[in-house]
């Protein structure tokens, strides 16, 4: 075997290596805390903070699924019409905003449960719990399907 060869097989060991480090560690940073996942953005409009573990017991109830939620957050300085993005979670739950105008600076707070839609906060409407407390992606997409920000937690066994 050349010195060449043997050179890029230990490179190629060491790449491989740190990914499955790096992978490794992925969930214990992405577990700390509700919504510190990856980021993935162009847009002045991203993922917030992300409460997926609704806080108590999970009964089902209204209150207990509208403390589940997602923030989405317009860090520009102009304000952007949300109207037909939409956000979704790696299950293919899917909502789609409506008529909404995000300020500049501000950050309106999906809710999983029932609601009455304000500028602050808008509702999905669900029955059900939508974010998955092990493993998970919530992803932001415009009007036109593109993806605007992911943000990801737990791990995928």
């Amino acid at each position: 075997m050349s010195a060449s060869r043997t050179v890029r097989r230990i490179a190629a060991t060491a790449l491989a290596a740190g990914s499955v480090v790096a992978v490794a560690a992925m969930p214990a940073a992405a577990d700390s805390g509700h919504g510190h996942g990856r980021h993935q953005s162009y847009s002045n409009v991203v993922l917030g903070d992300i409460q997926y573990d609704s806080p108590g017991r999970d009964d089902w109830s209204n209150r207990s699924l509208n403390r589940e939620w997602v923030e989405v957050t317009n860090t520009g300085r102009r304000a952007v019409d949300l109207d037909g993005w939409t956000l979704s979670d790696r299950d293919g739950n899917l909502y789609r905003f409506d008529d909404l105008r995000l300020a500049g600076r501000a950050t309106v707070r999906v809710h999983t449960g029932r609601g009455h839609d304000t500028r602050r906060d808008v509702y999905q409407d669900r029955r059900n719990y939508i974010w998955s407390n092990n493993a998970d992606k919530a992803t932001l997409r415009d009007d036109h399907g593109r993806t605007v920000d992911t943000h990801t937690w737990g791990y995928r066994r």
